[in-house]
């Protein structure tokens, strides 16, 4: 348990409402195992979450997935939060999106819609998502969003399979006169950590694509699109300082209603709470799991005595329990790390994948697969 005053509020709540998705993307980061939908929370139960959320202090509501458009009660919750004071956002690949529902949204008091692409290329967007025809959708959507007075936000998963397209992706954002583009490379938690190998890029292409980047930045004219250019941290000697810090900022509850300090946090080894059995408030400032990397006592060497552990906090848990299977280890990232030699041997295996790709299965893939 910790003090309140010691902890401030969660400022973001993700609210994963289903993991399930019209997409089969290699790069995807939710779990491997994805659960049964029948174990999602209710309208009732989601409602409940996001006004104890609010009530404790978070301003910022973000709908992800999987696809959040696969709940027929999105424009509900939407209506809710926004009565709640909430900013509300939507994080969707636009499948499913319609001008009809857009329209629905908006009334609702949606604030923010971000749509993802996989690729500037048709044929690629849609062999990356595995959906024929999802590029065409994808576009024909983004120009309605804006159409609807949305701010333009667009967000394409950098990998090894699209980096090459760089300034098509460039030349595309400003046909959709995006407002800002992410273009984030993907990150190795659940099926990307899978499939790692045939998703990270060389040094090499992520300086080429950066420089690019950099380069489109300073010849445009206005400022629109506003382009964010996010590295993996593979390729860097210090680990990223993960959610700015455990139980710090982002809260997220997952479709069964687990709440976790991080969007992979339920790889660890740890038992986390559910928002049925448990208040967000009790979760929030006294459940073990999320005290439990806060501040710095459960640091080991080297980053108990090291000068920089205010900055990245020991870098990211998720990470250094996949790499090394000890949560409570220096985040491999860090040239400081014992462990550092097991990303120096994740950047060689990528150079040469010896297994295949695996795809990311839609929940009703696998209980076909079951019956």
């Amino acid at each position: 348990m910790v003090e309140q005053a010691s902890v401030g509020p969660p400022f973001w709540l993700l609210a994963e409402l289903t993991y399930e998705c019209p997409l089969h993307c290699a790069y995807c980061s939710n779990p491997t195992d994805l659960g049964h939908r029948e174990n999602e929370l209710t309208t009732e139960q989601w409602q409940q979450v996001l006004t104890q959320a609010r009530a404790l202090g978070s301003v910022q509501l973000g709908f992800s997935g999987g696809e959040p458009l696969l709940r027929k009660d999105l424009d509900l919750l939407i209506k809710h939060g926004r009565a709640l004071g909430f900013y509300t956002n939507l994080i969707t690949s636009g499948i499913g999106l319609t001008e009809k529902k857009i329209n629905q949204l908006k009334q609702a008091g949606l604030d923010h819609i971000q749509i993802s692409f996989q690729a500037a290329d048709p044929e690629l967007n849609d062999a990356i998502a595995g959906r024929g025809n999802a590029f065409v959708q994808k576009k024909k959507m983004a120009e309605l969003v804006k159409a609807a007075g949305y701010p333009m936000v667009l967000n394409f998963v950098i990998s090894k399979q699209n980096i090459s397209q760089i300034p098509q992706i460039l030349e595309l954002s400003c046909q959709l006169n995006a407002d800002y583009v992410e273009l984030a490379t993907a990150q190795y938690y659940g099926w990307a950590y899978d499939n790692r190998d045939h998703l990270l890029p060389s040094q090499k292409q992520l300086e080429l694509a950066e420089a690019m980047v950099n380069q489109f930045r300073a010849q445009q004219t206005t400022k629109q699109p506003h382009f964010i250019f996010v590295t993996p941290d593979y390729y860097e000697d210090r680990p990223k300082a993960c959610m700015n810090g455990w139980g710090s900022t982002f809260l997220t509850v997952t479709p069964d209603g687990s709440a976790l300090p991080c969007h992979s946090a339920k790889i660890l080894p740890l038992k986390f709470p559910n928002v049925i059995e448990k208040s967000i408030e009790h979760i929030w400032y006294q459940d073990f799991s999320f005290n439990h990397f806060r501040g710095d006592s459960w640091m080991k060497q080297p980053c108990r005595d090291c000068n920089e552990k205010n900055t990245d906090h020991g870098g990211c848990r998720c990470q250094a329990y996949m790499l090394t299977g000890d949560m409570y280890r220096a985040d491999p990232v860090c040239s400081k790390s014992g462990d550092h030699h097991l990303i120096e041997q994740a950047i060689v295996a990528a150079q040469r994948p010896s297994h295949p790709i695996k795809e990311r299965r839609r929940i009703a893939d696998i209980a076909l697969v079951k019956l």
